[in-house]
């Protein structure tokens, strides 16, 4: 008797422990709070980044998460910038919130564009070179300033001309919950 008493006991407290166990609702948002940053320079595929829960998550009037929660999220995409163009980006997703496995949408940072710098930098030496060579030689000279001072701009845009992307330490982002486990 003692026996079917210890089974019945055991079985309860495992069905009350599967009760109170919480899966987070799809559709939710997490905002969290970013430990560490994060740059398209450094960062790779698949790195594992951590956070903090910033706000509860409630469904049907009843907290699932409490704000303060670990987050761990990956770099799901790493675009490393280009010189000339290719702005740097990436992309991160949600794996966990509190020890449990969820699913989320992404989250896509992007560098500046280069184009207006690039732009700035090429047109402003080839201005400044058809000034120079109109003074010194003319209508040629002009012309080939000008063709020279692009090439310099051109040269000056691509020894400064990557954009990186940086999501620094304590950012906040949000992502929507598309499923858990």
């Amino acid at each position: 008797m003692r026996f079917k008493r210890s089974i019945v006991f055991a079985l309860l407290l495992a069905l009350a422990s599967g009760a109170g166990a919480t899966t987070i609702p799809a559709g939710s948002h997490a905002t969290i709070r970013l430990n560490t940053s994060l740059s398209s320079a450094t960062a790779h595929t698949g790195e594992v980044w951590s956070g903090t829960l910033t706000h509860e998550i409630v469904e049907h009037g009843k907290v699932v998460v409490h704000a303060g929660a670990p987050v761990k999220g990956k770099v799901t995409y790493v675009n490393r910038s280009g010189r000339l163009h290719k702005p740097g980006a990436l992309t991160l997703r949600l794996t966990s919130i509190n020890g449990e496995t969820v699913y989320s949408s992404r989250v896509t940072r992007q560098g500046k564009s280069h184009t207006k710098s690039n732009a700035t930098k090429i047109g402003g030496g080839a201005g400044a070179g058809a000034l120079i060579g109109a003074v010194a030689g003319g209508g040629k000279g002009a012309a080939i300033g000008a063709g020279a001072g692009a090439a310099a701009g051109t040269g000056v845009a691509a020894a400064t001309g990557k954009q990186e992307v940086r999501i620094p330490a304590e950012s906040v982002l949000t992502f929507t919950i598309t499923g858990s486990k």
